[in-house]
């Protein structure tokens, strides 16, 4: 018998640059109040034009590899999601995968939106379990900040940078990767898309999706395990909006200190945003061993992706 799959450690790359939400009144007709009231949003982190999306990748592999004290070459695949690769191809992974030394893996890049993580996490599942690769690198990676139209306010003052990666390897009986679920609706691709250098958004319809799916998702991987909303410990949503992420706890009628929440802080990060804000959870004692928990998204597509898992090695 097998043991399951679960994610063994985490790395992430956090920009230096903070913009704030009185910089962007600066630069455009919004205000503080305005994108506060709607989004949850503070400040953001901006990559430097020297940083990519490659680069910022590879300081989060690095430090997840590192914490897992995994070598490279005993790396047998890595994936990263990302829709802001540095250029068409080579892909980041490839990239990452030179820079790493990760000389016995393949690579290749995930283009779910902010979904990327976790299909990136949830292919990862098939190949460990299966025996096909004892660990698999998984990267959720984003310069938004390229494809951002800053004449555009109603998703100028959303999106950040940075970078969120896991090691997915076997872990003891009782823990890792419990139920998931991946979906995807391409009649609602022109909701949410890229046309030229920038990306577009119909804030409405996106927000009404995401209000739908985030709950039923998570609802849908609970009871796949077997389990009850009673029975969840922590609650990792993709940080979109905070209405949206608040609609999502809920539904799971969780208390507010049981949902992740960096948002403030980084905004939407794309498929940057369930690593990285898990990371902070686990640092800073939110999410401990043997914690049950969610982690659920939705991106351009339009995609969705949950993951019910016990928490731990």
């Amino acid at each position: 018998m097998r043991l399951p799959a679960g994610i063994l450690s985490l790395g992430r790359y956090i920009p230096d640059t903070i913009v704030t939400n009185k910089d962007l009144e600066n630069r455009m007709d919004t205000s503080d109040e305005w994108i506060r009231t709607r989004t949850g949003i503070e400040e953001r982190r901006y990559a430097s034009d020297e940083i990519d999306t490659s680069d910022m990748a590879y300081s989060a592999a690095k430090e997840a590899m590192e914490r897992a004290g995994v070598k490279p070459e005993e790396i047998g695949l890595i994936l990263v999601a990302t829709v802001t690769p540095d250029k068409p191809f080579p892909t980041v992974s490839c990239m990452i995968q030179d820079r790493l030394g990760a000389k016995n893996a393949a690579a290749m890049d995930i283009s779910a939106a902010c979904s990327g993580f976790m299909y990136g996490v949830i292919t990862a599942k098939q190949f460990v379990e299966s025996g096909a690769y004892k660990y698999v690198l998984v990267v959720g990676v984003e310069k938004l900040t390229k494809i951002t139209n800053f004449e555009d306010r109603n998703t100028a003052v959303l999106f950040g940078d940075g970078a969120g990666a896991a090691v997915v390897g076997n872990v003891s009986e009782g823990k890792g990767i419990l139920s998931f679920e991946l979906g995807a609706d391409g009649s609602g691709g022109n909701e949410l898309y890229q046309d030229g250098p920038y990306l577009y958004m119909n804030g409405r319809e996106v927000f009404k999706f995401a209000v739908r799916q985030m709950g039923e998702s998570a609802e849908a991987v609970i009871a796949e395990a077997g389990l009850t909303k009673e029975e969840i410990d922590f609650l990792v949503p993709h940080q979109a909006n905070i209405r949206i992420m608040e609609s999502s706890r809920q539904r799971l009628n969780l208390p507010v200190e049981k949902m992740s929440k960096t948002i403030q802080r980084y905004g939407n990060t794309s498929a940057a945003s369930i690593p990285i804000s898990l990371y902070e959870d686990i640092e800073e004692g939110r999410v401990k061993d043997g914690d049950t928990i969610v982690l659920v998204g939705f991106g351009g597509g339009l995609t969705w992706g949950a993951i019910c898992m016990v928490w731990g090695n």
